[in-house]
Order: structure tokens, then C-alpha cells, then sequence
């Protein structure tokens, strides 16, 4: 039996990367977790793996502030002993690709995206206060450790065809596409309490480059009534903007799965402002039969049918947001047009795709280094 390890950058939060790692435990679960720090309280979805960790665990100030470790997670990763395996599958958007597994051993990397901040973020992490005078005199250095660890995979998978464009671009490496998939739950039978309601929907992390400022005031602007899920850095300063009209906008904080799904079952859109590598809100939205507002950019091209189940902005200014909000009042959508589209990422045929694509990439890795 082959003996396989996952790898992943860092254990300590919950969203759609982590999501996608719960659905490689479900072709692989005995494969133990390995990765850079684990903060049990707030990764609790991670006791279903076996976790092991690197030595910075040992300080627990470390497990909370993984945006420290920057200069020196690489480094850990590669003090991981990696002997007894025959596959190791690392899934990252930073270092865990930094693993070195023995003569043997096929590294294969699930890429959620090359160094967000060295790469396709830059721009936006060198205007942070503190990280971007650290990354505008150490940049030139990182990147090129960056590029010598991305040769270290024997082969690439992307999770959108944006991706893969940035693989092929920044790590000169080509990457075939298999797209992450949606929990079944979303595409169960909707609870009782799934009545259409007056307001649009928010599920997102809160930090900068989600963009929820622009729904918030789009629907302040518009006097629409807007539920925002999630938690984040930016929760206060949200909910400053939001006090411009008390009660339109809505915060719930983190919400069980059950309660998520009644409230996309409820929503008139989901409303999805960012530039993102994939985004799963949008297929969750869509499974529950309620279509999405989108910025047009990025992996919402791929999974979001336009004017069949959502429509998409073409800037990200509250304006465009805006004349979208108006276009999407003056159409109507069938629920069934979005839940046939999200049923192209159920867990089952991911699980089919992720293992053909890998057996192929083993196989033309097995034959260029014979060719070679």
C-alpha cells in the first residue's frame, strides 16, 4: 500500500482552502497532516487528521501570527522527514512546496496559488504598514528562494485556470486543472425555513482584499437590506461604514454550516466582490439555488454562469457594483439553472478528477526522467 502525506502552510483558521483539504482527507484518510504551526482552538475541523507540525509549534505566540514566520517558514518545511512516504501531496498558496522528500518519493503540489505576496499581490502587500517596507527591501531575495523551491514538486495540479496561468507565468511550470469541490450538504434538499427573503448576502472572511466594503456601501447607497457572515481584521471598521443606516446591514459573525445554508437558501444573491483564485461561497450559493453577484475577474469566471446563474461587475467600485445591483432586479433567475451548474463540482467527481489527474502527472513525470 502506498504510504501518503498531505502537507499544507499553516493549521489555523477555516475557509475554502481548508475546505478543499477535508476533501483530499476524503480520498486519503489515513494520510497524516503535516504543516507549519496548529492552533487547535482555532482549527477545530483538523482533528479528523493526524497533525504533525514543525518546530515553531513549540511557540504558541507563533501559531496565532503566521505572517511572521514569513522569512523562515520555508526553512521549517524543509527540517520535515518525509523517508517513508511514496507520495506526498502538498496544497498551498505559500511554503509548504518547500517540503524535500527523498529519491523515490512523488512530491505532487496542489496549487491554490504561487506566493500571494511575492507574486500577484505584491502591489497590495507593499502598501501595509509594517510588511510592506519588509517586503519592498527583501522582495528581490524572496522571490528568487521562492522560485527555487517551486522546482522542488515533481508536478503541478492548479485549482482554476487562473491559477495554472499564474504557475506558468511566475514558476514557468504548466499545470493541468482540477477544480475544488463543493460539501454535498449544499446540495441537499433545502430546509424548511428556505422562503425567499429581502436581503442579499455576504459570506467572506473580512480582511482587505475581500472587498465587502463595496457591498456595504452598494447596499447603502441602494438602501438594500444585506447579511454579512464572517469574521475578520476588518469587523469594527465595517461596521463603522455600516452605521451610516442602522439595521440594513447585518452582522452575523461565524454561523454553523446548517444556518449558512438557510441563509443562502433565503438570499436574494449572494453578493461576491473580490478578486479571488477560485472561491467556493459562490458554488455554495448556487447549490442552494440562489444566484451570484460577481466581480469579474478571476475564478468566478469559471464556476458562474453570466446572466444564467449570476451577473458580474466590471469594476470594483461601488458604482459598477451598483448598475449591477439595478440590472439584477430587472431579471429573473431559475433556481434549477443554478443548482445544475454547482452539481459539476460535487465531491464525486472531484474525487474521479483529482485521481486520474494525478496518475497522469506521476506517469509523464516517471517518463521524462527515463527519457532524461
Amino acid at each position: 500500500m502506498t504510504r501518503i502525506a498531505l502537507v499544507y502552510d499553516r493549521v489555523n483558521k477555516i475557509g475554502g482552502a481548508e475546505r478543499l483539504l477535508l476533501a483530499l482527507h476524503q480520498i486519503y484518510p489515513r494520510a497524516p497532516l503535516y504543516t507549519l504551526v496548529y492552533n487547535k482552538k482555532s482549527a477545530g475541523w483538523a482533528k479528523v487528521f493526524r497533525v504533525r507540525t514543525t518546530f515553531l509549534n513549540h511557540f504558541p505566540f507563533l501559531r496565532t501570527n503566521h505572517e511572521l514566520l514569513a522569512p523562515v517558514a520555508g526553512l521549517a518545511f524543509e527540517t520535515l522527514d518525509f523517508s517513508c512516504f511514496q507520495l506526498v501531496i502538498s496544497l498551498t498558496s505559500s511554503d509548504a512546496k518547500a517540503v524535500i522528500t527523498p529519491p523515490g518519493t512523488f512530491h505532487l503540489c496542489y496549487c491554490l496559488t504561487p506566493t500571494r505576496y511575492l507574486w500577484s499581490g505584491a502591489k497590495r502587500y507593499t502598501r501595509y504598514p509594517v510588511l510592506g517596507i519588509f517586503l519592498k527591501l527583501l522582495i528581490n531575495s524572496l522571490r528568487r528562494l521562492d522560485l527555487h523551491q517551486s522546482r522542488r514538486p515533481d508536478a503541478y495540479i492548479a485549482i482554476s485556470k487562473e491559477v495554472a496561468h499564474r504557475i506558468k507565468r511566475y514558476y514557468r511550470q504548466s499545470a493541468p486543472v482540477v477544480y475544488p469541490p463543493i460539501d454535498d450538504k449544499f446540495l441537499q434538499s433545502p430546509p424548511a425555513s428556505s422562503t425567499k427573503q429581502d436581503y442579499f448576502l455576504v459570506v467572506s472572511r473580512l480582511v482587505p482584499y475581500k472587498r465587502v466594503d463595496l457591498a456595504i456601501k452598494a447596499c447603502l447607497k441602494k438602501n438594500l437590506p444585506l447579511v454579512i457572515i464572517g469574521t475578520g481584521s476588518q469587523t469594527d471598521s465595517l461596521k463603522k461604514i455600516s452605521q451610516a443606516k442602522p439595521g440594513l446591514i447585518t452582522f452575523l459573525g461565524q454561523v454553523n454550516d446548517q444556518e449558512l445554508i438557510t441563509h443562502y437558501h433565503q438570499a436574494r444573491a449572494l453578493i461576491f466582490p473580490q478578486h479571488e483564485d477560485f472561491g467556493l461561497t459562490p458554488l455554495e450559493s448556487q447549490a442552494c439555488g440562489t444566484p451570484v453577484i460577481a466581480y469579474g475577474r478571476g475564478g468566478a469566471l469559471e464556476t458562474i454562469i453570466d446572466q444564467k446563474t449570476g451577473l458580474f461587475f466590471d469594476h470594483q467600485t461601488t458604482a459598477s457594483l451598483c448598475h449591477t445591483l439595478d440590472r439584477f432586479a430587472k431579471l429573473k433567475f431559475n433556481s434549477a439553472d443554478c443548482r445544475r451548474q454547482a452539481k459539476k463540482f460535487t465531491q464525486d467527481s472531484f474525487r474521479r478528477h483529482f485521481s486520474a489527474t494525478l496518475s497522469t502527472q506521476k506517469k509523464n513525470y516517471v517518463t521524462n526522467q527515463y527519457i532524461t
